[in-house]
């Protein structure tokens, strides 16, 4: 599995990573929230291990971003907080399981296999195509011009978002609110990220610029 450890505690985080990675996991990890949240929307994770109490964003705020974007990676809260309504806050928004601090590794191990096994939700079926890039939701698929192109989920949630406005000009904040679900600016350059890894990937081999920059105005796929 590939798990990301967002935790500001360097001690528990090293403990972690070197646990799971014993057991033959792929982990990296996150000393904040925003840091975190970055690569939980940046990566192709199986499972999340998010600490309650983070520096920047907290761990509740950013299960609920997660959640808000429409991401279904398990995630796994850890909290020095054993209270009831902590635990329940922390569930219902959005947590999958809540282990409570000091915990033995081998139940968090167990918990986070368990999580794994989970099965993952079905998508809408639909195929979008604009110009020589094609699109399908259903298998995730992407190609240009007869090329797979192999997609980061984030960058596939933008190219779709692009592709189904294709004669319209998708400005930064309408990004940010329909691939990422935020009604506020994080204060990053998460879009512009993301757009120039997209970019690289969809213009390999092809001489012409599959997605269009309005300069001070914002972003649309090239439709011919």
């Amino acid at each position: 599995m590939r798990i990301l450890i967002v935790e500001d505690d360097a001690e528990t985080s090293q403990f972690l990573a070197r646990g799971l990675g014993e057991l033959g996991h792929n982990v990296a990890t996150a000393s904040d929230g925003r840091d975190g949240l970055f690569q939980a929307t940046d990566g192709d994770f199986d499972a999340i291990i998010v600490d309650r109490m983070l520096p920047g964003l907290d761990g509740l705020a950013l299960v609920r971003m997660l959640r808000a974007a429409g991401h279904a990676t398990p995630i796994l809260m850890l909290t020095a907080i054993g209270g009831i309504a902590d635990r329940v806050e922390g569930l219902e928004g959005g947590a999958d399981d809540y282990l409570v601090k000091p915990f033995a590794f081998s139940e968090l191990a167990a918990r986070v296999n368990a999580l794994g096994r989970r099965p993952v939700s079905q998508v809408e079926t639909a195929r979008l195509s604009v110009g020589d890039i094609e699109l399908d939701l259903h298998r995730r698929t992407v190609h240009r011009a007869g090329r797979k192109i192999h997609l980061q989920p984030r960058e596939f949630a933008l190219l779709a978002e692009l592709m189904r406005n294709p004669r319209r000009v998708m400005t930064r904040t309408m990004l940010l609110e329909r691939v990422w679900d935020f009604d506020f600016d994080p204060k990053t350059n998460i879009v512009e990220t993301h757009l120039s890894r997209l970019r690289a990937k969809l213009n390999a081999g092809s001489d012409e610029d599959a997605i269009v920059t309005v300069r001070g105005a914002g972003y649309m796929i090239r439709s011919g």
